[in-house]
């Protein structure tokens, strides 16, 4: 999705009302189960206004606007949300509050360069030793399918990827064929090479 992002590609920005924070807010807590409201509260203070921008037809992302005395003030990148899809966190929100706890998933280290390129993940790279998803329970699937997920590589400290499950977690495991998850923003791509809008 944001391979090609430049800073050309962005049409409109506005500031986010309050009651649209506090919706942002409510939809990561309801879509990330584990983390928490004192870590969102942290991410999206109230004091630093968030600033919405359009990107092509489809897409938003959310900048937290840092001012400074006689300098232009920065809009740096933190969420995204494309379509109706989950609120998501860019690689480098999740780089700098490494404590949030988005739902993730490792891939093995034959996936990293195909990740690094942005390719989609595929099943095997899941499943195979070194790859690993949250358990499956008997009340569901440990990942839905259309879940947000942030991508680990097996043996790397920091992630490289943010994604879109395209089957559940035990669709994954049963059919072990296929893409697992629609890589949406990757280390290297426009949207992380890019410190501000």
């Amino acid at each position: 999705m944001f391979k090609k992002f430049d800073r050309k590609d962005v049409s409109t920005s506005t500031q986010v009302k309050t009651s649209v924070q506090r919706h942002l807010k409510s939809q990561i807590l309801e879509k990330h189960v584990n983390v928490t409201e004192e870590e969102v509260d942290a991410l999206l203070p109230k004091k630093n206004p968030l600033v919405q921008y359009k990107v092509g037809a489809y897409t938003l992302v959310y900048c937290r606007r840092t001012e400074y005395e006689e300098k232009s003030p920065k809009d740096e990148p933190l969420l995204y949300q494309d379509r109706d899809g989950p609120i998501m966190p860019t690689l480098k929100c999740v780089h700098r509050y490494p404590t949030l706890d988005f739902a993730r998933v490792t891939v093995d280290k034959g996936a990293i360069p195909f990740l690094l390129g942005g390719a989609n993940v595929m099943c095997p790279g899941l499943t195979n030793p070194g790859g690993e998803m949250p358990p499956d329970t008997d009340e569901g699937p440990g990942l839905k399918k259309g879940a947000g997920v942030v991508i680990y590589a097996q043996g790397k400290e920091y992630a490289l990827g943010v994604g879109l499950m395209t089957m559940s977690s035990a669709e994954v495991r049963s059919k072990n064929k296929g893409n697992a998850i629609q890589l949406l923003h990757f280390l290297g791509d426009g949207l992380y090479e890019v410190n501000e809008i």
